[in-house]
């Protein structure tokens, strides 16, 4: 008689193996996709600065926009297919391409003036200055 070590977990991994490849499979799930293309961002703080990092590969530098009114920060542009290939019989197509706005609101006030961007080899980086803090000041009114 053989014994088998009882793990109670592993029919759960298997099960999550096999919801992960339909994912995989099927990304889309029936639902067009082509417009939906939206770049991951990281939003970081320093001392004096607020640093947005974009992800942004295929986007060509003249298809982006970015734009900061009233503290909210608007990253937008598209990625555009290069050329349309009908006598392509395509076995596997995965790449998203389509328009995509993202707009965030700052975490503290920056100076507009002083905004920085540069856009290398997919990445757009860009650097906010942050406005001095002003002295909240109290004042005690006297009840009459």
């Amino acid at each position: 008689m053989t014994l088998i070590k009882f793990e109670p977990l592993r029919e759960f991994e298997t099960l999550h193996d096999r919801i992960q490849k339909y994912f995989d499979d099927f990304p889309a799930f029936g639902f067009n996709l082509s417009d939906s293309f939206s770049p991951k961002i990281d939003i970081s703080e320093e001392k004096d600065k607020i640093n947005v990092v974009a992800e942004i590969p295929g986007v060509k530098k003249e298809n982006i926009k970015i734009t900061l009114q009233d503290n909210i920060l608007t990253i937008e542009g598209e990625k555009k297919k290069d050329t349309e290939e009908k006598e392509k019989n395509f076995y596997r197509s995965e790449r998203i391409f389509g328009s995509f706005k993202r707009s965030f609101t700052l975490p503290v006030e920056v100076d507009s003036e002083k905004v920085e961007a540069k856009f290398n080899e997919g990445m757009l980086h860009i650097s906010l200055k942050k406005l001095e803090q002003k002295t909240k000041s109290e004042k005690v009114i006297e009840l009459k």
